[in-house]
């Protein structure tokens, strides 16, 4: 076997400038299937670890008409429920805030002291909205790390104070936390065009917008239950409680999650195909380099066929001549598709995960193109007779 895969390699690179360019052109089409597949799969990973930093792994509960209510009835309705391990009164406000004199668009959530529990929040710099935040109704917030690096030019900007419109008017918060949520990816990708995330104790946000009702309840169910059972009863349990049907809905944010891991790999997989097509359409140079190499080598196989060689053995040093030369190639775009995958992420910001299953199977798609397009020059060069192929030029 070993000699096989030598003398292959000797033979394809006696026409070094045809077997380079057939190369490059598998090589291309394989890097391509890898670099969709890798920045894929790395994206997934990446939105998920956003989506999960941002508490996007849990449920949260709205209402659908305005004649219920969220209120801390509510809330410590569905805190009592066995299945909820922790639920939060959410306020949210897409507003303004003013950092040094210059104006920033951000997102403004009213969370309480369990917001760390619920929505993962990590921690950089200072500390926590804390439960006397929130007795108080504190001007306290926090702000996330790539609010503080730009406006700052540092992370830790713990003591500093900005301005916060909310409810259609302004008043100066001090920050007292700095968080990081998620991966960054994308703030990484659309830089200013992604508002900061600032976080206030709810009930100040709720003094500044005159309301006693929050905007959601965000609620962590407890690891051995299904998020979107819980969800259900969560809602049959408060229409009870407040005799209004329809009143109240839930969004099961896992799946919202799992519908954009679906979306990704959607796209991955069209993406894959047009990269196989390239795959194909190489094989197709594979055919020609092989066929060419029939009517260069007739008299050569004319010898071997004199000298007692079997149609099997000339099908084989053939196949395994077209084998070697998509191997190859495969393997450079292996290489090659890796290591523009790895520049790729590390620009965003993120880390390769490297899909071994996937150069495998490529491996052995290549493998498969090989045989297919190699198959029939093979069997012509088996078929030539070998007196007709002794005296050809």
């Amino acid at each position: 076997m070993l000699d096989l895969i030598v003398n292959s390699i000797k033979v394809l690179f006696r026409k070094k400038g045809r077997t380079i360019l057939t190369l490059i052109g598998i090589a291309v089409g394989v890097a391509s299937v890898i670099m969709i597949n890798h920045i894929s799969e790395c994206g997934n990973s990446a939105l998920t670890n956003e989506i999960d930093g941002l508490g996007i792994g849990g449920i949260t509960v709205s209402l659908k008409k305005q004649s219920a209510r969220l209120s801390e009835e509510e809330l410590a309705t569905i805190e009592s429920l066995s299945y909820v391990d922790y639920a939060m009164p959410v306020m949210f406000e897409s507003t303004d805030a003013y950092i040094r004199d210059k104006r920033s668009s951000i997102y403004l959530w009213g969370i309480d002291k369990t917001a760390k529990d619920v929505i993962s929040l990590q921690l950089l710099y200072g500390r926590f909205i804390n439960s006397g935040d929130i007795s108080s109704d504190a001007r306290n917030c926090m702000v996330d790390q790539t609010l503080a690096k730009a406006y700052y030019g540092s992370d830790n900007v713990v003591g500093k104070k900005i301005l916060i419109n909310s409810g259609g008017s302004g008043a100066e918060y001090e920050i007292v936390g700095v968080i990081k949520t998620g991966s960054g990816i994308l703030q990484n990708m659309m830089g200013s065009y992604i508002p900061n995330f600032v976080y206030v104790p709810y009930t100040t946000m709720q003094n500044s917008m005159g309301s006693s009702n929050f905007s959601q309840i965000a609620v962590r169910v407890k690891d051995e239950y299904d998020n979107e059972t819980a969800g259900k009863n969560i809602i049959k349990t408060m229409e009870r409680n407040s005799n209004i049907q329809g009143a109240y809905s839930f969004t099961n944010m896992a799946q919202q999650k799992e519908n954009i891991s679906h979306i990704i790999q959607i796209f991955s997989v069209v993406l894959t195909a047009v990269g196989i097509v390239s795959l194909l359409v190489a094989g197709l140079s594979i055919m020609n380099v092989m066929l060419a190499a029939v009517t260069e080598r007739t008299k050569e196989i004319g010898i071997k066929k004199a000298l007692g060689a079997s149609k099997r053995v000339i099908v084989t040093e053939f196949l395994a001549e077209s084998i070697v030369l998509t191997l190859i190639g495969a393997a450079a775009g292996i290489l090659f598709g890796t290591a523009v995958s790895w520049i790729g992420v590390s620009v965003l910001g993120l880390t390769l995960v490297v899909r071994i299953d996937i150069m495998i199977e490529i491996l052995l798609f290549s493998m498969g193109v090989g045989v297919i397009f190699g198959i029939y020059p093979a069997l012509k060069a088996a078929a030539l007779k070998p007196v007709e192929a002794l005296r050809a030029d």
